[in-house]
C-alpha cells in the first residue's frame, strides 16, 4: 500500500496508509493568525472538514499559524491530539474547547497511530519546536515544519538516510528587518538572498528522493509591504540552488489540496483534498524587493479600523499604566540596551494618520512616564493604534503587527549604540510579548465558549 500526502496549507498535512489518516498542523483558515494569506489562495469547506474523521492530530508547536483553536474547533471532539509543548496551559486550552484526548509528546517517544508511526525529533529550539519522523508502509518521511535542525539531531536522522521524502520549511523571515527597516537598510541589499549555508549540506546528509519547499505558505494583506520584504527566498530559486546540490534528489511543490501517492518504487499524483478549495492562480512565488522602502506608519495605520472609545481607552491605559507595572516586575538581561539611562518615545498611530505620543524614562528596571519633550530620544517604538489592541485583546503575534523600531535619525553616538542594541529588547516588545504564552489561543477560546 502507497502512503497518501496531502497538503492542507502553510505547514498542515494530512498522511494516509492503510485506513489510518492523520493531520499534521492542520489551519483550516484563510487568513489565519489574524492577516495571514494563503499563498496561493484557497478557501475552506468547514461543513466537510465537520464531518472528517482523523485517527489523530498532531501539533509540532504553539505558535498559532501551528495551533489554532479556531482550527480545531471544527474538528470532532473524539479525535486524539498529540501536542509538542513545554506549558501545560495550551493543553488546558484544548481540553476546555472539548476534546477528551489531550496528549503531550516527548522527544524521541513513537506514537502509532494504526498503520503510521509518528516520532517527534528535537529541534534546535526544543523549548518552542519539534520535527515528526513519520513511517508507514515501509517509507521514512522527514516533516521538519518550521524547525532548524542541529547537529546532534541531525547525525540521528543521517542514521536513516536515504530518507523516502522531506517537507523542508524552505523560506526564512525576514522579522527584524521589517520590525526595523531603517537599521537593515544600513547593510548591501543581496538579491536574490543567498540560501542559508547549512541547507545544503543537511540535505546531504539526509539524501531523500523527493524534497518539498514547505511551510512558510503564506502572504499579508494585498497592499502590505511585508509581501516584498519578509520572504527573501522563491520556490525557483530553492529549486534551483538545492537541485544543483543533489542532483539525485526530485524537488516538487505541493499546493493547498493537492497530494501524492509515495511508494519504494516512485511517487504519482493523488486526488487532492476535496474540502482545501484553490482560489485563483495557484503557480505563484514570492516578490522579494530588499529595496523597497517601508511605508510610514501614519499611512499603514490608515489601512485599519478605527478604535471605538472605549478600545482606545484600553490601550491609553495600558500604555499609562499596565505597561510600566510590566516592565518593573520584568528582569532585564545584563548586556540590556536598557541597562543604561534612555529616553524611549512611544508614537501610536490612528486611523487618521495622526499620533498619540508618549515618553518614558528608563534605566535597568525602573521606568516612568514622562511629559512631553523636545528632547532627542535614545529609542523609539511605533505601531497603529489598532495592532496594539489586537495584541493586548485579541493575542495578536509581533509580525503581524507593523511595529516599526527607531525609525528615523539618531546623533552619531546613539547610532553606534543601537548597532549593538537587540531589538528585541523593545520595552513594547517586552511588556507584550514576554510572558504571553498562549495570548492568541487565550484569545480564541475566550470568543468561542462565550457563543
Amino acid at each position: 500500500m502507497p502512503l497518501k500526502i496531502s497538503r492542507i496549507l502553510h505547514a498542515g498535512y494530512v498522511f494516509e496508509c492503510e485506513g489510518t489518516a492523520i493531520a499534521f498542523d492542520p489551519i483550516v483558515e484563510n487568513p489565519f493568525s489574524r492577516n495571514c494569506h494563503a499563498f496561493p489562495s484557497v478557501r475552506f469547506d468547514l461543513d466537510w472538514v465537520r464531518q472528517l474523521r482523523w485517527d489523530a492530530v498532531f501539533i509540532s508547536h504553539f505558535h498559532d499559524d501551528h495551533c489554532s483553536l479556531d482550527s480545531l474547533d471544527v474538528l470532532d471532539r473524539a479525535t486524539p491530539i498529540y501536542l509538542y509543548c513545554v506549558f501545560d496551559e495550551l493543553f488546558a486550552m484544548i481540553r476546555a474547547l472539548g476534546f477528551s484526548r489531550v496528549e503531550r509528546l516527548q522527544v524521541d517517544v513513537p506514537v502509532q497511530v494504526g498503520a503510521i508511526e509518528v516520532i517527534p525529533r528535537r529541534a534546535l529550539d526544543n523549548d518552542v519546536d519539534s520535527l515528526f519522523q513519520v513511517r508507514a508502509a515501509g517509507l521514512n518521511v522527514l516533516n521538519v515544519v518550521d524547525s532548524w535542525i542541529g547537529p546532534d539531531t541531525l547525525a540521528q536522522l543521517a542514521a536513516f538516510a536515504p530518507w523516502d521524502m522531506v517537507l523542508w520549511p524552505f523560506q526564512t523571515m525576514r522579522e527584524i528587518a521589517v520590525i526595523a527597516p531603517s537599521q537593515a537598510q544600513q547593510g548591501p541589499a543581496l538579491l536574490p538572498e543567498p540560501l542559508p549555508d547549512d541547507w545544503a549540506p543537511q540535505l546531504r546528509a539526509l539524501a531523500p528522493r523527493y524534497i518539498v519547499p514547505s511551510s512558510c505558505q503564506f502572504v499579508q494583506e494585498d497592499w502590505s509591504w511585508y509581501n516584498h520584504a519578509m520572504f527573501p527566498i522563491t520556490y525557483r530559486q530553492f529549486a534551483q540552488e538545492i537541485g544543483a546540490a543533489l542532483p539525485g534528489a526530485h524537488i516538487f511543490r505541493l499546493d493547498p489540496s493537492t497530494a501524492v501517492l509515495l511508494d519504494a518504487q516512485g511517487m504519482a499524483p493523488a486526488a487532492p483534498l476535496p474540502w482545501v478549495i484553490p482560489v485563483g492562480p495557484q503557480d505563484v512565488d514570492f516578490d522579494y524587493r530588499p529595496d523597497a522602502l517601508a511605508p510610514a506608519t501614519s499611512d499603514i495605520a490608515r489601512r485599519f479600523a478605527p478604535l471605538n472609545a472605549q478600545e482606545l481607552a484600553l490601550v491609553l491605559d495600558f500604555c499609562q499604566h499596565g505597561l510600566l507595572q510590566r516592565y518593573r516586575d520584568m528582569e532585564l538581561p545584563d548586556d540590556s540596551y536598557f541597562q543604561q539611562p534612555r529616553l524611549w518615545r512611544l508614537a501610536l498611530y490612528g486611523h487618521d494618520g495622526a499620533a498619540t505620543v508618549l515618553h518614558y524614562r528608563t534605566h535597568g528596571d525602573l521606568i516612568d512616564l514622562v511629559p512631553a519633550t523636545d528632547e532627542a530620544p535614545g529609542w523609539s517604538t511605533e505601531l497603529p493604534l489598532m495592532k496594539c489592541y489586537s495584541a493586548l485583546v485579541l493575542g495578536e503575534s509581533l509580525t503581524s503587527m507593523y511595529m516599526r523600531i527607531n525609525d528615523g535619525v539618531f546623533d552619531a553616538a546613539t547610532q553606534a549604540e543601537l548597532m549593538d542594541a537587540d531589538i528585541v529588547d523593545d520595552p513594547l516588545i517586552r511588556c507584550l510579548f514576554n510572558d504571553a504564552i498562549g495570548a492568541y489561543q487565550a484569545a480564541q477560546l475566550k470568543r468561542l465558549l462565550a457563543r
